[in-house]
């Protein structure tokens, strides 16, 4: 009786503290939403999330619920949040939200979560975001996405009477490039390059770098044909690393590949072979590790990944450098095997002095069976890691220290 007391005592308190925050609808429908803002003259914000997203989570406990962020979302803005995924746990609320949610998550081109919609008041998309904000990032952006002339789809309108203005179509396709729009991206940048009279220039073909993803667009057809010139303003193998990401992807969808089915390399080979003989022997030998490691085939693997860092293990950057090295010492168990991995992590460190990276390191001297190195790096790597990170760290030199 004392707990329901208290509780009862309290209630009006946390009321008010839940007042502080954001204010979400979790009654109307998509409908009424956008009724409502007509009616009210008031811009729509949609948190399109899913149960399973982690910044998703982080955002409802830690962002919206803060007062400043509260005070500037509810004077601003009809607040909504659209579970874009369905479990079983579903309740009949989200049940409702079904059908709206994919026709947004269609209609919109939602592939990464969290994704954040603005909607005007009269129910016309005006500016969306992609990822999770601290508080006064979420509100600056919010402002932004308040004025027409920052609204990303509101400048996307006028393209038509600017496909001959470079400036703006640049601009344009760097905005297509951070609101997340492909299908902007792919109408305004084709468009930017055709009346280009050079695009071999770092910006041009930085930008080309960047919103390239697939064998269908331009810019691959550009780095694919002219790799030499690519390469001589963007640096060595610049053309082909790209080339070879997204082609190692796309063969490895179409052939098919899943835990029951293990590709036929030999036709995977052929085929590869065949389309892209400058980036062939990269983008097999790549394939080879994306698939086993995907599907926890530990030797296959381990086994891929040191074919691959012999050939091609010069080309890596810091973070696929310790990529490889963390999956040898998880999957890993011949010595030559992990000390190969040891070099590769030695290599991230020496180019880019990341907690992470060091972390990796130590971990494969201690299986090494080096305890006073890894137990020195590890240190090293638990002063340099963030307050909020440290625990793991805190907890993985004890468990060396312990051992």
């Amino acid at each position: 009786m004392k707990k329901l007391i208290f509780l009862a005592l309290f209630s009006p308190l946390l009321g008010i503290a839940q007042e502080k925050g954001t204010h979400f609808d979790h009654e109307s429908s998509w409908e009424q939403i956008k009724a409502k803002a007509k009616a009210e003259n008031k811009y729509i914000f949609v948190d399109c999330f899913t149960t399973w997203c982690g910044p998703c989570k982080y955002m409802t406990a830690n962002i919206f619920p803060q007062e400043k962020v509260g005070a500037f979302m509810n004077e601003n803005f009809i607040n909504v949040k659209v579970q874009m995924d369905k479990t079983p746990n579903d309740n009949e609320f989200v049940k409702s939200w079904y059908a709206d949610a994919d026709k947004i998550a269609s209609q919109h081109q939602i592939m990464a979560y969290p994704t954040f919609l603005v909607f005007a008041p009269n129910g016309e998309i005006a500016d969306r975001f992609v990822g999770g904000r601290e508080a006064d990032q979420l509100i600056e952006v919010c402002k932004d996405a308040l004025v027409p002339e920052r609204q990303y789809y509101t400048q996307l309108k006028k393209y038509p009477e600017h496909r001959n203005d470079t400036a703006f179509l640049r601009k344009l396709s760097v905005l297509a490039l951070e609101k997340y729009d492909q299908a902007g991206l792919d109408s305004v940048f084709q468009q930017y390059l055709a009346i280009q009279p050079n695009i071999y220039n770092p910006g041009t073909l930085d930008l080309i770098m960047q919103s390239t993803s697939s064998s269908k667009s331009k810019g691959f057809d550009i780095l694919l044909k002219n790799a030499d010139k690519v390469n001589k303003v963007m640096g060595k193998d610049a053309a082909e690393n790209k080339l070879v990401s997204i082609a190692t992807i796309e063969e490895l969808r179409s052939s098919g590949a899943s835990k029951e089915k293990v590709p036929d390399w030999a036709a995977f080979n052929k085929s590869v072979r065949g389309k892209y003989p400058r980036i062939a022997d990269e983008t097999v030998a790549k394939a080879k590790c994306m698939y086993y490691s995907a599907f926890r085939d530990d030797k296959e693997t381990v086994k891929s990944i040191t074919s691959y860092m012999k050939k091609f293990g010069h080309k890596s950057n810091p973070y696929e450098l310790n990529e490889y090295a963390w999956t040898v010492f998880e999957m890993g168990n011949a010595e030559a095997d992990l000390k190969e991995a040891l070099n590769w992590s030695k290599r991230s460190i020496e180019k880019e002095e990341n907690p992470n990276y060091i972390d990796t390191y130590a971990n494969l001297l201690f299986k090494l069976g080096k305890k006073d190195e890894a137990i020195a790096w590890e240190e090293k790597a638990l002063n340099a890691v963030p307050d909020n990170q440290k625990k793991t760290f805190a907890e993985t030199l004890a468990k060396m220290k312990g051992n």
